[in-house]
This record gives C-alpha cells, sequence and structure tokens, in this order.
C-alpha cells in the first residue's frame, strides 16, 4: 500500500450490532438489509458476519446473487421486487423470496411458469414511494394469495417515512393505516427498518428490518450510533502528508475561503472527495489527528483536506487522522455536510484500501 488512505471494517461490531438489535426487538426476526454492497462495508465480510440473522434483504436480483455467492443459505429478499418478468425464474431458480409492489408485477406474477415464489406484499401507508394504494391492497391481495405460483402464505409490509423524527403522529397513523388494511388476513408483518427498530417497539410485528443501526449509526435526527448502544463497523483514516505554517491573513485551498486569524499551522491529509469525503463539509469540519479533534479548514479537494494544528503543536507528517468512525460519528460529518450517514458510507470510492477486521 502506498497511498495511506483506507477504511477499516470491524466484524465484532457488525456482529454487537446485530445482537443489540435482537435485544430491542426480542420478539421478532431480523432481516438484515445488506443492499448498496452493504452500505458501502463489503457483502461479502458482512454477510458472514450476519450469517445469524433470519434474512437478509436486497434491492436487486444481482445483488442477492453475489450474495448467494458468499455460500450462506439464509433467505434474501428482493426489496425492490423484480424489474422484468424474466427475472422471476431465475429468483425462484435461487430460492429467493419477492416483493410485489404493483399491478405490472402481479401481473409478471400471474404468468409465473417456474417453481413458486414466497411473497413479500407492499402496501404504501404514507411513504408514496413502493407499494400498492390503500384502496387497492385488499383486491390485490385476494389475488396473491391464491394463486399457485406463490409458495405459502404472501407476508405483509410497508415502509416508515418518518421514524427518525420527533413527531410520532405521522409515524402512528401510518401503523393504524396498516392494521386496518390487514385486519383479519394471514401472514406474517414486517414494518420496522432502522428508525422504528430503536423508536417504535409496538412496530416490530413478525420481523424488522434493519439497515443504517446494523452499521453502527443512528438514523435519528439528533444523536448518534454510540449513544444508542452501537458499535460503529466502518473507520475512514488516512494520514497527515505535510504540516505547514502560513502567516496571517493568507488564505487556503481552491476559492480561498479560510483566511488565517493569525500565523497558523496547519496539515494537509491524504483524502479528498475522490475517496468519498463529502465536497460539502465546511469550515470546521471536526477531524482527529492523533485521537485529538481539530477542525478542518478551506474547501476539500479531489485528494487533499488541510486541517488547522493550532492545537496540535506535535503534529507531524504521518500521524493518523481519522475522517469518522473510531471515536468521530458519521453522523456528525454528515451534518456538517448537508447530507445523511448513509450517502457518506456508500460513497466511499473504490480507491480507498479496505481491510476487515474480526
Amino acid at each position: 500500500m502506498s497511498r495511506p488512505t483506507g477504511a477499516t471494517i470491524r466484524l465484532d461490531a457488525l456482529r454487537h450490532n446485530l445482537a443489540e438489535v435482537r435485544r430491542r426487538a426480542p420478539g421478532s426476526r431480523v432481516m438484515a438489509v445488506i443492499k448498496a454492497n452493504a452500505y458501502g462495508h463489503g457483502i461479502a465480510a458482512v454477510a458472514h458476519a450476519f450469517r445469524d440473522a433470519d434474512a437478509f434483504a436486497v434491492a436487486s436480483l444481482e445483488e442477492a446473487l453475489r450474495v448467494r455467492a458468499v455460500g450462506l443459505g439464509n433467505p434474501v429478499v428482493l426489496l425492490e421486487g423484480v424489474f422484468a418478468a424474466e427475472e422471476q425464474k431465475r429468483a425462484a431458480a435461487n430460492g429467493f423470496e419477492i416483493v410485489v409492489h404493483d399491478a405490472r408485477q402481479l401481473e409478471w406474477l400471474k404468468q409465473h411458469d417456474g417453481p413458486p415464489l414466497p411473497v413479500w406484499i407492499k402496501v404504501d401507508t404514507g411513504m408514496h414511494r413502493l407499494g400498492f394504494t390503500p384502496q387497492d391492497f385488499r383486491a390485490a391481495y385476494e389475488q396473491i394469495a391464491k394463486l399457485p405460483q406463490v409458495a405459502g402464505t404472501p407476508r405483509l409490509m410497508t415502509h416508515l417515512a418518518k421514524a427518525d423524527e420527533r413527531d410520532r403522529a405521522f409515524t402512528a397513523r401510518q401503523l393504524q393505516i396498516f392494521d386496518e388494511l390487514t385486519a383479519g388476513l394471514p401472514g406474517e408483518r414486517s414494518i420496522s427498518n432502522s428508525a422504528g427498530t430503536l423508536a417504535f417497539p409496538d412496530a416490530h410485528r413478525d420481523w424488522v428490518r434493519p439497515g443504517l443501526v446494523l452499521y453502527g449509526v443512528s438514523p435519528m435526527e439528533e444523536g448518534d450510533g454510540p449513544s444508542e448502544g452501537l458499535k460503529p463497523a466502518m473507520t475512514v483514516a488516512t494520514e497527515l502528508i505535510a504540516v505547514k505554517t502560513m502567516p496571517k491573513g493568507d488564505v487556503i485551498g481552491y476559492g480561498g475561503r479560510w483566511s488565517a486569524p493569525e500565523e497558523t499551522r496547519y496539515g494537509i491529509a491524504a483524502i479528498g472527495y475522490g475517496d468519498g469525503y463529502p465536497r460539502h463539509a465546511g469550515n470546521g469540519t471536526p477531524v482527529l489527528v492523533n485521537g485529538e479533534r481539530v477542525p478542518m479548514i478551506g474547501r476539500v479537494s479531489m485528494d487533499m483536506i488541510a486541517v488547522d494544528l493550532r492545537s496540535q503543536p506535535d503534529a507531524r507528517p504521518g500521524d493518523r487522522v481519522v475522517l469518522w468512525g473510531e471515536g468521530l460519528p458519521v453522523e456528525e460529518i454528515a451534518r456538517a455536510a448537508g447530507t445523511v450517514p448513509y450517502e457518506l458510507l456508500c460513497g466511499v470510492t473504490q480507491r480507498v484500501n479496505f481491510t476487515v477486521e474480526n
């Protein structure tokens, strides 16, 4: 390895977070969401870490096949269902479970001539993304439940839109709509995403579908993973590659957006938006140098950032710099950049050196 920029994935943290989800939802089975390359953590390593999960959830057939290639036999659910009728045969041949969320997918299911498929029926209770409308749900359920192409009893799901917010009224209304629509119907239920798992015990039902919390990150508007008893699994770190001093009044970086208030010792770290560090992180975004917080200064460039070292008189080239993870929650960096932790975790690029630790 030459460039010192890397991401370390801790499998023990992943296992701890799965155990914490089970502690929070003791009466539910856990469908571990490992789409988007396991939120940027690496689907093969994460699947092995979550091998005790009751099922995996992904966004596409291609992702499901990557999970199956790992060699684990856990059920795999296609959260968006199939994107074409011909995908159903491959899904069935591999034992995948599919979500059916609209009339087009229902027609494909009726035409399916391969092995029967386990089916989840999704109803839209307020997210207004995927799912049968409340008006169409019952008719869709009655059709799907009778199809010989469906293996067993269809399961039922919805998705929460505002469980991460303080206002609980919207989520309460979603739960009410779901319960009214599914009253009296057989089939297991799944409602809770990560936020629902943490904040709405009455939404746990038969299955919870955690994503972000499994990686040690809080989905809530405020706070962070460690405050929820979670352990961040990804640490992104690099090194100082230069330490310099600039006189009072000089500016740094593209556009000269930061001016030295006095003679200032500063460092250059080998990380930038080419590695997935957020370009919109502003002056003052925290960075750890040798375990101590210092503020970032100037604009993020493709390969480098600058940090104010006035509080670190002994910092030298080669010293460790943590961008998020160990000792610095990614939630804090996301807020400073005006984005969400999901984007940062999924956005770490291929040129970053990944290391997996047990």
